[in-house]
């Protein structure tokens, strides 16, 4: 399976970032680790593995990056303004910086862009789209956490507003051209019923979306589903089939 990883020190966040890459052609799909994740968790837990058939068709090709955001709030600072900064910071690497490496390395100036995640992987692929719809195409979010006081502590600031979709989208002007393209694209919001699962953070994502038009689904799994990576190599190659359909449906023909 062919891989690639890349480094470089980011003007954004003002450390290094780093990016890996498996597969050779396809549609990009950029998956964001869980919280403590480093570019190269889901190969670790064996997500490349499910993924490889996707991989050898050359239908996909993955990239996943650093949790720079998440990180920094467990080891340095999670007070709310000092981590939501960060997260913008890391929002603002990823578009600027990631996307554009991306785009480079699928030799296309404007390909769209898949989004998936577990847990706070879910939450940046969640604040991806509803952010820049213009770039990425699609979320696929697995037992996602979307209401960020889990993670952040103090009252809540301007600069959090700006990172939670929970709290952006009901405010996001109706004749806003973001919202006209955001009600183009797609949201799945899974989850599992098992341990550590919190299926509520689903639906309050799902009534975000929802409540501005913005097309999506939940799946619930079963009680069987723990919050865990067996639970999510299970659901992403099967919601992964239904977006490379919908990319092909869309595509335009000669």
């Amino acid at each position: 399976m062919s891989k690639e990883i890349t480094t470089w020190d980011s003007p954004r966040l003002g450390r290094p970032l780093t990016v890996a890459r498996w597969g050779v052609t396809g549609v990009p799909l950029l998956l964001f680790p869980t919280a403590g994740g480093d570019a190269e968790e889901c190969e670790r837990f064996l997500m490349l593995q499910v993924l490889a058939p996707f991989l050898e068709r050359g239908e996909l090709k993955v990239y996943s990056v650093d949790s720079v955001a998440a990180r920094s709030w467990l080891d340095e600072d999670n007070h709310t303004q000092t981590a939501s900064r960060m997260q913008e910071r890391f929002f603002q690497a990823v578009l600027h910086e990631v996307v554009p490496a991306i785009r480079t390395d699928c030799r296309s100036e404007d390909i769209e862009v898949l989004a998936a995640g577990a847990s706070i992987g879910a939450y940046n692929a969640l604040l991806s789209v509803c952010r820049a719809p213009e770039v990425f195409r699609e979320a696929i979010c697995m037992s996602g956490t979307y209401d960020l006081s889990r993670f952040l502590e103090g009252p809540e600031v301007p600069e959090l507003r700006a990172v939670s979709p929970l709290h952006f989208l009901p405010e996001i002007p109706e004749d806003s051209p973001r919202l006209a393209l955001l009600r183009e694209r797609f949201v799945l919001l899974t989850h599992g019923e098992g341990r550590w699962e919190d299926p509520s953070q689903s639906w309050r994502a799902a009534e975000a979306l929802g409540g501005r038009g913005i097309p999506n689904r939940v799946d619930p799994w079963g009680q069987e589903w723990d919050h865990d990576w067996p639970t999510w190599r299970e659901m992403l190659p099967r919601y992964l089939e239904e977006a490379l359909v919908r990319v092909r449906e869309e595509a335009p023909r000669s």
